[in-house]
């Protein structure tokens, strides 16, 4: 559908639904990879099923408050069509006749980014743009969460999903939403980044309903970095003498290994922790040149002891 299409739709007379999700997101880009993500935290049941929106190469769109889910699609055919992320907002904006009880934020594959916030969205409710980036949140305790997840969406480190759990985190203790909390979301896309390439869904993560939806959507991203990244060259150790009859108890006490823990890793071993690492889903990272991931063997050694 043409951009100029999509500014002639027409809507359904606006109906105030029944409850409104208290929200505050992220979307972003990153400048390094080209990826784009959105994390979003709300008192409200299964939000990742509303907000977010993301298309590589295309851009990304959070749409909450009285959620218009139309301006996800709306939106990433907008940007794709090479209209930039504010005068795509506009348009969406436009369009609508219940804007005024809508929040949105946009980014484009350029890393320009918009947010608007309607004058009837509950307060606290407003947004904040930087490079790369837009938060903006609404049934907040005050606007000290959006400047704290800007804040530190800036300064933080590692890879753009790290950055964004890492927003969530800040705003929610800079006071987050006034009504408490209850799911969160996070999704980053890169052409061919999903499972076995075949998709752009790179990181894919909701909680639905949970006391403390940022730390469970945090304990889910370690999950997925451990089955799903590659390994780091400087976390490569040498199977030694030690590692290995550590790896030999930890097969013994789950039968998977009959022999002695004698230190050596020899074929019996081999097969054994080929099975153990199929059985916990491993295979990313598991090598066959002697050498195991750091990762792999601490988490190993966190489920098994040793």
């Amino acid at each position: 559908m043409s951009p100029e299409a999509l500014t002639k739709m027409t809507h359904d007379q606006f109906k105030t639904p029944g409850l409104a999700p208290s929200t505050f997101s992220i979307v972003a880009r990153d400048p390094a990879t080209g990826d784009l993500g959105i994390a979003v935290q709300s008192k409200f049941l299964a939000v990742g099923a509303v907000v977010p929106w993301a298309k590589a190469g295309v851009g990304a769109v959070a749409t909450q408050a009285w959620a218009n889910t139309s301006f996800g699609p709306d939106g990433l055919a907008l940007m794709a069509a090479g209209v930039p992320a504010q005068n795509a907002l506009d348009r969406l904006v436009a369009s609508d006749p219940g804007s005024a009880h809508r929040q949105v934020g946009l980014v484009d594959a350029r890393g320009q980014a918009a947010t608007f916030t309607g004058a009837q969205c509950m307060h606290w409710a407003g947004g904040r743009t930087g490079s790369g980036y837009a938060c903006q949140g609404n049934i907040l305790v005050g606007e000290a969460t959006v400047i704290a997840m800007a804040q530190t969406f800036e300064g933080a480190p590692g890879g753009l999903w790290d950055r964004l759990v890492a927003a969530l985190a800040a705003g929610q203790q800079a006071g987050g939403d006034s009504r408490g909390q209850q799911s969160a979301a996070l999704l980053v896309v890169r052409e061919g980044g999903g499972y076995a390439g075949r998709n752009d869904r790179f990181i894919d993560l909701r909680v639905d309903d949970h006391p403390a939806p940022i730390e469970e959507l945090q304990r889910l991203l370690d999950l997925h970095k451990l089955y799903l990244f590659p390994s780091e060259p400087a976390d490569l150790l040498p199977i030694d003498e030690r590692i290995t009859r550590e790896l030999q108890g930890m097969l013994q006490q789950q039968g998977h290994f009959g022999g002695p823990a004698s230190g050596v890793y020899d074929e019996a071993t081999q097969t054994a922790m080929r099975r153990l690492i199929g059985i916990e889903n491993l295979e990313e990272r598991w090598r066959e040149d002697g050498r195991i991931d750091r990762i792999v063997l601490e988490f190993l050694r966190r489920k098994f002891g040793g």
